[in-house]
């Protein structure tokens, strides 16, 4: 027995999942259908298909060249 979480019930995922979670996409034609985490114990957790919103950008920020110059 499978038991599925939605989504829009999670506001936030954690840090860090227990070894062996599996992050599933399901996709034909070259587009994205459904995502969800799966855990060990069989639990998943849907996630939106849609791009995935990060709370800040990740690495350094790069100057626009000729700027200020």
């Amino acid at each position: 027995m499978v038991s599925r979480i939605s989504g829009s019930r999670i506001s936030r995922l954690p840090s860090r999942f227990p070894v062996g979670t599996r992050y599933v996409i399901e996709g034909r034609g070259g587009h994205v259908h459904l995502r969800y985490l799966e855990f060990p114990d069989g639990r998943q957790i849907e996630l939106p298909a849609g791009r995935a919103l990060r709370d800040a950008p990740r690495g350094p920020r790069r100057k626009a060249a000729g700027r200020n110059q």
